[in-house]
């Protein structure tokens, strides 16, 4: 079965993109660390199955160093402890209880967790980054964008 690209009304969807990109845009550069926002990114997208979001963030996070083990171990990562710092497990876990929300809410301890490394101003953008991926996420799928489209 062929997929048919779906497209958004061209002007809300410029507007709409260019409030997202802001968004994106502000919370990597408040949290300061270009390969941590790339392992977050890609986590969420993983979980929301974003095929073009996956591909565009798997090549920033090659060109930001991150490593090949971690990205081949990134959607196990609650099991490769010596693949990844206390501090990216703890992005990891917020990013995983903010985009599936399995309760409701994000639980304290996995809240606590991430404060225990981020001071608040970085842990702010680091929702605030977590949140844009799963704006991208959503409308990408929504849209039904294939993957092959970015070029960094």
């Amino acid at each position: 079965m062929t997929v048919r690209t779906r497209l958004l009304d061209q002007a809300v969807g410029q507007a709409v993109g260019q409030a997202m990109s802001t968004l994106s845009a502000t919370a990597r550069k408040g949290l300061g660390d270009p390969a941590l926002a790339e392992l977050v990114v890609i986590r969420a997208s993983q979980l929301n199955h974003c095929a073009f979001c996956l591909d565009m963030h798997l090549a920033l996070a090659r060109k930001y160093g991150v490593s090949e083990r971690q990205l081949d171990l990134l959607a196990a990562w609650e099991e490769a402890e010596d693949v990844f710092s206390e501090r990216e497990r703890a992005a990891l876990a917020l990013t995983e209880a903010v985009t599936v929300l399995t309760d409701g809410f994000v639980p304290d301890e996995v809240y606590e967790r991430a404060a225990a490394h981020f001071d608040e101003a970085r842990l702010a953008h680091l929702v605030g980054l977590i949140v844009a991926i799963n704006n991208w996420n959503r409308v990408m799928v929504t849209r039904r964008i294939p993957p092959g489209g970015y070029t960094p």
